[in-house]
């Protein structure tokens, strides 16, 4: 077996790194979790999470995240908070380069780095976020029952979650820069057709307004400048995500759009490389999903190291 600092080397600290962190160090792996931040992911900016099993009443995403992290330290794992600003994967040994010149070797890696929401980058989202402003229908479309909300986007995304937020809200605005959907057709039609679904044309948003929580938007219409208001009790900006991956080696890895492709074992395209969570290509970015896959890829490098024997 190649000599190297650790058995495996896990890069991101949100869910499917937290759990593929803890089967690592349950497992007795001489493992390190890499962390820029305090361990949670973008579920540390998630106001309440209640769609994930186990909590019945639901619990805030600060607090789901402290639990996954103590989790993982009653197994001993070692964190670093350090910041990863480039690596090597294509040898048998990894090499992990960090802020400040030090090099971390790794016989395998996890990649957890996550990916981030585009925003829109005005007035009151970022102080409204988790009250009324959200990035995830499936997360938070049951929180507006009966209640007047807007969509931010025009793309498949987009409109498939206005149709989806129609189970709960009374109405659902889209708003769109264009005078015309990006979406797919069929996707189009689905919108079009339903009667609690209304679209303002040709308008970005300028600001987010509300004190504790979101009230409503101003709007600017891109063809003739005028503004106008729009009462909403929340607003899901769906624009797009980007992935975390300007540290990752994107020449040595089959990626989709700088999301990583896996197969069904978390496998990347290069050999002792799992990849877990929002950094993956796939359709849908959940907590559930991303611990799923956490555990899948640990148990896999696991079988790789014991291999490697």
């Amino acid at each position: 077996m190649p000599a190297a600092d650790f058995q495996l080397l896990i890069v991101g600290g949100g869910p499917a790194g937290l759990t593929a962190g803890l089967y690592a160090a349950r497992a007795r792996l001489n493992v390190v979790l890499l962390e820029k931040g305090v361990p949670g992911g973008q579920v540390m900016n998630t106001d309440w999470v209640d769609n994930y099993p186990g909590f019945p009443e639901g619990i805030s995403g600060f607090d789901l995240a402290e639990k996954m992290a103590a989790q993982a330290q009653r197994f001993d794992l070692t964190t670093r908070h350090c910041e990863v600003k480039s690596m090597d994967l294509s040898g048998p040994v990894k090499k992990i380069f960090l802020e400040g010149g030090e090099t971390l070797t790794g016989l395998a890696v996890i990649l957890a780095t996550g990916a981030r929401p585009n925003q829109l980058g005005v007035p009151g989202e970022k102080e409204l976020t988790g009250k009324g402003v959200s990035y995830c229908a499936t997360c938070d479309g049951p929180f507006y029952r009966g209640l007047e909300i807007a969509v931010v986007g025009g793309g498949d995304t987009a409109i498939q979650e206005a149709v989806h937020l129609t189970k709960f809200a009374s109405k659902v605005t889209v708003i769109h820069r264009r005078d015309e959907l990006r979406a797919a057709k069929i996707i189009q039609e689905q919108a079009f057709a339903s009667e609690k679904i209304e679209f303002i044309w040709n308008s970005t948003v300028t600001e987010i307004t509300g004190n504790n929580e979101v009230e409503g938007l101003g709007l600017r219409n891109t063809l003739t400048g005028e503004r106008t208001a729009l009462a909403v009790k929340g607003v899901f900006v769906l624009i797009g995500i980007r992935p975390n991956n300007e540290m990752l080696p994107l020449d040595q890895l089959d990626n989709d759009g700088g999301f990583i492709r896996t197969d069904k074992e978390m496998r990347t395209s290069l050999p002792g490389v799992w990849a877990a969570g929002d950094i993956c290509s796939k359709n849908l970015r959940q907590i559930a999903n991303a611990v799923g896959e956490g555990a899948v890829a640990s148990i896999a490098a696991e079988n790789y190291l014991g291999a490697l024997k």
